[in-house]
């Protein structure tokens, strides 16, 4: 049953339908070949993700079985916690080249285990919190063990919450303010003011409280450019992050602030491919994320621009970018990761749980049903 709920990703890049016209140029060339990671184990930020789709969709014993799964691989300090797990809860997962594979059209270099297990990302924490506050919303009983975990995860919170980190997208440059991560940090703190508000649990709640408002103050004005009219990519940045998207899906702000408005039009006009969303500008992100620039535009944050669209009431517009994505499906009805338009295929880990579970949600926002930015806030 947990193995619903572990991200399996691919070894290498590994591009696959959707082929429109015979490629031009070599993969490597295409998406800068350097950017090939080994995914092959349980992410909890994915895992979270996936778990919210399936608890939205009613399936309670596939999350009752990963927060068991959870409790048992943490057994520890939130200090820690890795951010990806082996299946069976492994800790060691050293990152190692394997120069003698090619790899998957010559996109080498491939690689096995994930230098990424040692990142500190700050957001972790957040998803973890939001996820277990939803496992309580749809009925799934707080044990003791459970809550003693959140409240570790709190006092972790409570005392790293202005450190710099990795972010959302695994940067291997130096650390920096990511907005998204500040964010997240709010919705951890935000999901345990609830668990006491709502369901009784005992907790320091005025402390939370005041920190909640102070994240909040801090991020809308360290985050935003107020001369650009959007939120920026970290601290005193002027570059853009698709996973500012994400700020209306979690209750940090409704998708009709005019502060969203304008943070959505920004990455319309600056991160959009043919449709399509890039995570960022790679080719302007060197000293960001630490690599060579290139790579296909991100299939869950342009289904995260639906998702904008529709809880703005732009109904029309997000079912046509919903509808374009649907269109880039394989015989199967899978999606990879990436697409790249100019070489009109799938790029990256095939299948990909993250762009599936962005799919899903989309279509509960355009069918009514409520996706993650109609229930954020409850």
């Amino acid at each position: 049953m947990i193995r619903s709920l572990i991200i399996l990703k691919a070894l290498t890049f590994r591009p696959t339908g959707g082929i429109v016209a015979a490629p031009t140029t070599s993969l490597p060339e295409a998406i800068g070949g350097v950017r090939n990671w080994d995914y092959r184990y349980c992410w909890l930020r994915d895992a979270t993700f996936t778990l919210d789709a399936l608890l939205l969709a009613g399936c309670l014993e596939e999350a009752k079985a990963w927060r068991e799964w959870l409790l048992r691989a943490v057994a520890g300090q939130p200090k820690q916690m890795q951010i990806l797990y082996g299946l069976a809860g492994e800790r060691r997962i050293n990152e190692e080249e394997l120069p003698w594979l090619p790899g998957y059209e010559e996109s080498s270099p491939v690689r096995t285990g994930n230098a990424a297990v040692n990142q500190f990302q700050l957001d972790v924490y957040g998803e973890v919190m939001d996820a277990l506050h939803l496992a309580r919303r749809t009925g799934i009983a707080t044990d003791e063990l459970a809550w003693d975990f959140q409240l570790a995860l709190m006092d972790f919170l409570e005392s790293n919450w202005q450190e710099p980190d990795e972010g959302l997208w695994e940067i291997r440059g130096p650390r920096r303010h990511f907005t998204h991560s500040k964010v997240m940090a709010w919705v951890g703190v935000d999901r345990a003011v609830k668990a006491v508000d709502v369901y009784h649990l005992e907790g320091p709640v005025e402390r939370w409280r005041a920190l909640r408002r102070k994240l909040h103050d801090e991020i809308c004005e360290r985050g935003f450019d107020a001369d650009r009219n959007t939120f920026v990519q970290s601290y005193g940045s002027k570059l853009l992050d698709a996973s500012l998207l994400m700020i209306p899906l979690v209750g940090f702000l409704p998708a009709t602030d005019p502060r969203m408005r304008g943070t959505v039009e920004a990455i319309q006009r600056d991160l959009r491919r043919d449709g399509l969303v890039l995570r960022y500008d790679a080719d302007r992100s060197a000293s960001v994320d630490g690599l060579p620039p290139g790579e296909g535009a991100f299939l869950a944050c342009s289904f995260w621009l639906a998702d904008n669209l529709a809880l703005m009431g732009r109904h029309d517009e997000a079912r046509e970018q919903f509808e374009r994505l649907l269109s880039l499906r394989n015989d199967l009805g899978l999606l990879a990761e990436e697409y790249d338009p100019g070489l009109g295929r799938q790029l990256g880990n095939f299948p990909q749980a993250f762009s599936h579970v962005a799919l899903v949600n989309t279509a509960r926002h355009l069918s009514g049903k409520g996706g993650p930015g109609r229930r954020a806030t409850g």
